[in-house]
C-alpha cells in the first residue's frame, strides 16, 4: 500500500511538473507579432481557452484553463480587445486577460492642430469614419464640463482639444476620445488658473482664443508672454489685433497676401477688432499661461521671420522696417 501511495505521488508529482513546463511554454518563440483577440462578454474559461487555441495562440486550451485555475481567477477573466503573440506563454495570457491589460490605441494632438488636423490623423489611422470626430466636436459638452460654459453655443470644440498623447481602449469612439480630452484639459486648469482668469475679469473662452492666436503665431514661451502682451494692449487701445494665422485659419490657407486681409469674415482681425469669432487652433499649455500671465513692454509690434525668429517694435515705422527687412 505504502508502494503503491509513493508510485502515485510521483506520477501526480511528474504530472504537475509537466503541466508547469506545458503553461510555460510559448505557441512559438519566434514569433513576437501581436495579433487582436476578443472576449465577449459572457464568455467562460472554456470559451476563452478554446478560441486561444483556434487562434493559435497555446497549443491546447487545458494550458490555458489550468493556469487561470492555479491563480484561483475562473471569475476574474475581463472581457474587450486584447493584443496577444505566439511568444507569450498561457500564463502570461491568462495574467494580461484577468487583469484587464486590453489593447490601447495611442492618439498623440501635438500643440497648434485645429479640427481638421486632428479630424484627418484619426481617419487615418482608422479610429474614426466620415464625419465621426465633426459630429462629435459639435455636440453640447457643458452639462459635464462646467468650463465650456462660457463657449458660444454655435461654436465646436476648436480651442478645447488639449494637445497631449491619449490612451484608448480598442472600441472607444470619437465621443469617448473627446471626454478624455476635456477631462485632461480640465485637469491641467487647475482651480488657481482659473481663479486668476476670473479676477482679471476675463472669460475662459477668451483665454482660450488669444491662446490659440499665441499658439499659431510665436514658437518660445518667453515670446508668447511678450505677444500676448501686446495683443492684449491692442485690445485695450482699441487697435485692430491684425494677426495673419486668423485669416490664414478662415481661408484655410498656409500662408496669406496682402488681398486676403480684405476678406468679409469674423476671424478677419484686419477687418475686426477684437478676439476673432473663436480659436484657431488647440493651444498648448504655454500658450494659455501665456495668455493668461502677459509680459508688458514698450513694443506694439511684432513680426515672426521665416526662421521663427519674433522681431519686436515699438512704433509702425520701425516694424514697416523690418518688414521690409525680412518678407521683401
Amino acid at each position: 500500500m505504502k508502494k503503491l501511495f509513493i508510485i502515485l505521488s510521483v506520477i501526480v508529482l511528474g504530472a504537475f511538473i509537466i503541466i508547469l513546463i506545458m503553461i510555460n511554454l510559448p505557441y512559438n518563440r519566434a514569433s513576437n507579432q501581436e495579433k487582436p483577440f476578443s472576449i465577449l462578454k459572457g464568455q467562460d474559461i472554456f470559451d476563452i481557452g478554446k478560441n486561444l487555441e483556434k487562434e493559435r495562440l497555446i497549443k491546447n486550451h487545458l494550458f490555458f484553463e489550468i493556469a487561470v485555475f492555479l491563480k484561483n481567477s475562473v471569475n476574474k477573466l475581463q472581457a474587450g480587445d486584447y493584443k496577444l503573440s505566439q511568444i507569450m506563454n498561457a500564463l502570461e495570457i491568462a495574467d494580461k486577460i484577468i487583469n484587464g491589460d486590453v489593447a490601447k490605441e495611442i492618439i498623440t494632438i501635438p500643440e497648434g492642430w485645429n479640427i481638421k488636423d486632428i479630424n484627418h490623423y484619426l481617419k487615418t489611422k482608422g479610429f474614426v469614419e466620415d464625419n465621426e470626430f465633426l459630429e462629435a466636436i459639435n455636440k453640447d459638452y457643458s452639462a459635464e464640463f462646467s468650463f465650456l460654459k462660457d463657449k458660444p453655443k454655435n461654436l465646436n470644440l476648436e480651442g478645447y482639444l488639449f494637445p497631449d498623447t491619449y490612451y484608448l481602449r480598442m472600441g472607444d469612439n470619437a465621443e469617448s476620445l473627446i471626454r478624455k480630452i476635456l477631462n485632461n484639459f480640465n485637469e491641467k486648469l487647475t482651480p488657481s488658473i482659473k481663479s486668476e482668469i476670473e479676477s482679471q475679469k476675463k472669460s475662459i473662452f477668451e483665454i482660450i482664443n488669444m491662446a490659440s492666436l499665441l499658439e499659431e503665431e510665436v514658437k518660445t514661451i518667453e515670446d508668447k508672454k511678450i505677444v500676448a502682451g501686446i495683443l492684449w494692449k491692442r485690445m485695450n487701445i482699441n487697435m485692430y489685433l491684425n494677426v495673419d494665422a486668423t485669416i490664414a485659419y478662415a481661408l484655410d490657407k498656409k500662408t496669406i497676401s496682402g488681398n486676403d486681409t480684405k476678406i468679409d469674415s469674423p476671424y478677419n482681425t484686419y477687418k475686426y477688432k477684437g478676439l476673432p469669432l473663436g480659436p484657431i487652433s488647440n493651444p498648448g499649455l504655454d500658450s494659455i499661461l501665456a495668455a493668461i500671465y502677459p509680459k508688458e513692454s514698450p513694443y506694439l509690434y511684432y513680426l515672426s521671420t521665416p526662421g521663427g525668429e519674433t522681431i519686436f517694435s515699438k512704433t509702425l515705422q520701425d516694424h514697416i522696417i523690418v518688414i521690409e527687412k525680412y518678407l521683401k
